[in-house]
């Protein structure tokens, strides 16, 4: 309806203009009603798209200060979305508001310009009377239909920037859980390294638990005889058939046994020991590391399971975890340390 009545108004604009040039001096004193002007709030911000910061590469030492900066840049977004939220809140009742008014306006111009140029019998004053009227009206129609569509594209620009605002805090918070999760994975690495470095420099006093020798997991009681003593018949780490072949893992200096077998087949401890590692790390894949006593520890990795935690106090024979595959076929990787130092692990288990 809005539309047929913005062409009523602009059709009966010719008529009216002679009769304007007729009372052109009635008109220049009466203070008659100027085009409404559209009061529309302006925008705090430009609406274009904000570009987002560049992913941000810094040194670990500059890693809070990036955290930091990206808080601060989701930060100013929710505060952009909360103060556009709040307008365009604003905006729908005025835009209903300036409708009503429109309707309003433009029935009350019908109904004049239904009229026609009458009432003739009134004479010339009546006419011209009757003419400033239907002008009046088609002027302030046109000024309520301009408020009406500027409102409206305001409301279109609200919800466009609601769109952006909400794209831009989604990438930054992928940007921040990214970084987050970068942070998260050095500090594991760093407490991972320095867990496997105190593992081998906690080692307790001589061993006193009992051992156990041979493949088939025979018991023999040393008494209180120590790791060191029981060069040759230590437990083997795996029961039954397996293909032992010497290896070493990436960052290691000595040497180590990949003892193939089964996947899923129970490692055990080869001594009586405390756990003092039992998490993933680097080449060696799930690892436990048991303290046997006097600096000596028995190492075995490439697990895919691990049944023990750190602290625990195990006898010989007793579970540590499965066998696993790290693409190279099932494989228990297996070293003898004392203190830092790789010691051949063949003549501790007799091969």
């Amino acid at each position: 309806m809005s539309q047929s009545i913005a062409r009523s108004a602009c059709a009966l604009r010719g008529p009216l203009v002679a009769v304007a040039f007729v009372v052109a001096g009635a008109f220049a004193g009466d203070g008659r009603a100027k085009p409404l002007e559209p009061h529309v709030r302006e925008p705090s911000g430009p609406l274009g798209v904000v570009p987002l910061p560049q992913p941000l590469s810094l040194p670990d030492s500059s890693s809070t200060l990036a955290l930091a900066a990206l808080d601060r840049h989701i930060a100013d977004l929710d505060a952009e979305e909360l103060e556009l939220k709040r307008e365009l809140a604003d905006v729908g009742p005025t835009v209903a508001a300036s409708h009503a008014r429109s309707l309003h306006r433009g029935r009350a111009f019908y109904r004049l310009t239904r009229a026609g140029m009458l009432p003739v019998g009134g004479g010339f004053e009546a006419l011209v009377s009757h003419a400033m009227r239907v002008e009046r009206g088609r002027r302030s129609l046109i000024g309520d239909l301009a408020l009406e569509k500027a409102l409206r594209t305001r409301g279109g620009d609200l919800s466009r920037a609601l769109e952006r605002v909400a794209r831009d805090r989604v990438a930054l918070s992928s940007q921040r859980s990214a970084m987050d999760a970068a942070r998260l994975a050095v500090e594991d690495e760093t407490r991972r390294q320095s867990a496997f470095d105190r593992a081998f420099s906690t080692s307790s006093g001589p061993s006193e638990y009992v051992a156990v020798y041979g493949g088939n997991g025979a018991a023999v009681d040393h008494g209180a005889s120590g790791f060191s003593t029981s060069r040759g018949r230590l437990l083997f780490p795996l029961a039954g058939r397996s293909e032992v072949r010497p290896a070493r893992r990436e960052g290691t200096e000595g040497p180590g046994l990949e003892i193939r077998s089964t996947l899923g087949a129970p490692v055990r401890s080869v001594f009586g020991a405390r756990v003092a590692f039992a998490d993933r790390y680097g080449a060696y894949g799930r690892l436990v590391i048991l303290d046997h006593g006097d600096q000596y520890y028995s190492v075995s990795g490439n697990l895919a399971a691990i049944e023990v935690k750190v602290g625990d106090e195990i006898s010989a024979g007793e579970r540590l975890g499965t066998v696993g595959d790290d693409g190279r076929g099932a494989m228990l990787y297996f070293e003898v340390r004392h203190g830092t130092e790789t010691l051949a692990p063949g003549p501790w288990l007799g091969l």
